[in-house]
């Protein structure tokens, strides 16, 4: 039912709106291109003899996910070829447009990692200093698990700073918000564990928002600017993102403009958006239109013809690949001659998205307004990959599954309720039998139909997940298995 009234919010509050910020209407050629990506998301997974199982639309996958609105801009030849917004803000609500604002999530950490690049270029700090010779407000403690370590900056915006807290969970409405200090020393009110380092700094890759969290204070003890203000004036404002901000909450003025986030269940989060004090890490609230121009700027940077944050020096530093093909806030891929950087994103109830090619003009973003948006938005950027022939990015030719007719006495043997209770969160998945068709639902997701491929091996037809029904060492059914890319997980059937 949810799924349903989904689809009708998708599907009849479209809202194609061109930037009002300088962005000319969108060209008939870019209007064909934008309606061939949102008409047509190339599916993971296809049917033989089923051609239309090879994409779906975006209403479509929009409503599988219960995402109320996405807002897509796409960088084409070095500009913004289309900028739009789709579904609503919240549920029975105002349309999504070009100027709706979502937070950004993560994808604070490579727009932030600019300011800190820029006081580099000012000569107020050192990429390759012990940041304790800059900090004044607080130090980063000594450590039995790297004794006499010191930190540099170039080690927290790579994520090899070694430092523990992965990333932050906000703070509800409601709820007292802790100083940066007491983020920083795990002090109540603080709702995550004290920032300290974990291994010998440079030695390994670990993501890590707590180190981008102490790259905050050091930025602030050395300008000693409010940071939202630091950001509008050194990155946000040269840039042209208009429409973004760091200030947390987000104030009264823009509420109007921001959408509304929601669980992966179609539910609105308690209180609406959080509240994050780690502002470096999670603190982002933004458009898709301007994180293309973000886009933009990095790869004209690159190019000598628009600096206006940074050198091309220390764009090139910044898009320079170390360990984890991390560059200085942004993870590198594609090819060594072509290659792209791209950063994801996500808080509570927004989920988001971007890709930039450094060489040929190319890129996208992605911003939606619920849990489970990452999966909608990598579908997207597939989409516009296949549309806009990207190069290197991602595979986007789909697997082709046929599929088996397996007898209905062999399938009842597969329901039941499976297990896997040491998970953190614990899965229960259970798997009925519904019209002569298996179905799985996992704790906390809608049901989905399984295709047989063999008698114990079946599929998903929305994603690239592989179900198998799996026996004991005495042969007796005992195990379900779930094999997604990157994640496998094996639940106990229960007796």
């Amino acid at each position: 039912m949810a799924a349903a009234r989904m689809l009708v919010v998708s599907t009849a509050l479209w809202c194609v709106t061109a930037l009002s910020t300088g962005q000319a209407p969108v060209t008939k050629d870019a209007q064909a291109r934008m309606e061939k990506v949102i008409s047509c998301l190339p599916s993971p997974v296809v049917v033989a003899d089923d051609p239309a199982s090879a994409c779906v639309s975006l209403a479509e996958r929009m409503a599988a996910f219960h995402v109320p609105g996405v807002s897509i801009a796409v960088v084409h030849n070095g500009v913004i070829d289309w900028a739009q917004g789709f579904g609503v803000r919240e549920v029975g609500g105002k349309p999504v447009t070009a100027e709706t604002l979502f937070q950004a999530g993560s994808i604070s950490k490579p727009v932030a990692a600019m300011a800190a690049l820029h006081q580099v270029q000012l000569g107020k700090l050192g990429l390759d200093t012990d940041v304790n010779t800059e900090l004044t407000s607080w130090k980063v403690p000594a450590s039995t698990a790297a004794p006499g370590a010191t930190v540099t900056l170039r080690e927290l915006l790579t994520h090899t700073a070694g430092f523990t807290v992965h990333g932050f969970p906000g703070y509800a409405a409601g709820d007292p918000v802790p100083t940066l200090l007491q983020v920083l020393d795990g002090e109540k009110p603080a709702n995550t564990p004290a920032i300290r380092l974990m291994s010998v700094p440079g030695a390994v890759w670990n993501y890590s928002g707590g180190g981008y969290t102490v790259m905050l204070q050091l930025v602030l003890d050395v300008t000693k600017e409010p940071f939202p203000k630091l950001m509008r004036d050194t990155v946000l404002g040269p840039i042209g993102m208009t429409h973004s901000t760091y200030e947390q909450p987000l104030p009264a003025a823009m509420q109007s403009d921001a959408a509304t986030p929601y669980t992966a269940n179609g539910k609105a989060i308690p209180g609406g958006a959080h509240t994050y004090p780690e502002m470096t890490a999670a603190g982002l609230w933004t458009t898709a239109g301007d994180l293309a121009r973000y886009i933009i700027e990095n790869q004209e940077s690159l190019q000598g013809k628009a600096n206006h944050v940074l050198s091309r020096e220390m764009t090139v530093q910044m898009m320079t690949p170390g360990k984890g093909n991390w560059g200085l806030g942004v993870e590198i891929g594609g090819a060594k001659d072509n290659p792209y950087f791209s950063h994801g994103g996500v808080n509570e109830g927004f989920e988001a998205l971007f890709v930039g090619y450094e060489k040929n003009g190319e890129g996208a973003a992605v911003m939606t307004n619920a849990q489970g948006g990452s999966r909608l938005a990598e579908e997207v950027m597939r989409g516009i990959a296949a549309a806009y022939d990207w190069p290197d990015y991602r595979d986007v030719h789909p697997k082709v599954r046929t599929v088996v007719k397996v007898d209905p006495s062999i399938l009842a043997k597969y329901v039941g309720t499976y297990d896997r209770t040491e998970a953190t969160p614990a899965v229960k998945v259970v798997v009925t039998l519904e019209d002569g068709r298996l179905m799985m639902q996992s704790t906390g997701q809608d049901k989905s139909a399984l295709f047989a491929e063999s008698e114990n091996k079946f599929f998903l037809k929305g994603e690239d997940v592989e179900v198998r029904f799996l026996p004991n060492r005495a042969g007796v059914l005992r195990y379900l298995e779930i094999d997604r890319p990157g994640n496998s997980i094996i639940a106990a059937k229960e007796p």
